[in-house]
């Protein structure tokens, strides 16, 4: 990861603490058990990123990348479809509990794959699930912000070690840009929350999904003329 996108990335964690503030603060109020429930839903992705992430990135590199890409849109399109069928008819919702929080770590945990939304996806398992809207939209939002801290930390990481010289050669003008762009990226994260808060809670995905199923078309096509395929 290239330290503009770990600034990005950064910028996108300003956004969810500041959006989340309430609920974030909340987590650390007795008896914890929104806390728990976070660290332990959290845990399937962190070992999927810990053990698999090289390993998905080539298989997404590969010549057949761009079609397993296709797949990931067409399955996020189809669950979030089937989300908001079950929504819009389900007359009883059940609070923020297991049911719904460990459903929702398994999927986070498969969102690692490029193409699968981890917001939408975490989303509809825990509606699926039965949690109620409004509880599981916020708990997977929460759910994200181990998951960025810990991209941003390694992408930091990175690129102290491998781009010195990023740093060496940043100079006034580089600062000011790097604070413009996390500002930005807070801004249109934050925005961008917004949006989706209003959405989630109509329960509307359609349009989301219909977004999807045209990439999911568009890289179907790409795939099978090798227009993205890689050069030997």
């Amino acid at each position: 990861m290239t330290f503009v996108n770990v600034m990005l990335h950064f910028g996108t964690l300003i956004a969810v603490l500041v959006a989340f503030r309430k609920d974030i603060f909340a987590l650390f109020k007795k008896p914890f058990k929104p806390l728990v429930m976070l660290v332990v839903a959290t845990v399937p992705a962190g070992l999927v990123g810990l053990f698999l992430e090289d390993r998905i990135d080539a298989l997404f590199a590969g010549e057949n990348g761009i079609a397993y890409l296709a797949i990931c849109f067409g399955l996020t399109a189809a669950l979030l479809l089937l989300c908001e069928l079950v929504a819009t008819r389900r007359k009883r919702q059940f609070p923020l509990g297991w049911r719904s929080t460990v459903p929702m770590g398994l999927v986070q945990a498969i969102a690692v794959l490029p193409g699968i939304s981890r917001s939408g996806s975490t989303i509809a398992a825990g509606t699926l699930a039965g949690g109620k809207t409004e509880d599981v939209m916020r708990f997977s939002f929460l759910m994200s912000i181990p998951i960025i801290l810990g991209s941003v930390l390694v992408g930091l990481k990175g690129a102290i070690f491998d781009e010195p010289e990023t740093f060496s050669m940043m100079g006034a003008a580089g600062i000011v840009g790097m604070i413009v762009g996390i500002a930005a990226a807070a801004a249109s994260g934050f925005f961008a929350i917004r949006v989706m808060l209003k959405v989630v809670g109509k329960a509307n995905y359609k349009w989301f999904a219909l977004y999807l199923l045209l990439l999911a078309l568009f890289s179907f096509s790409a795939a099978a003329a090798g227009i993205f395929a890689p050069v030997a």
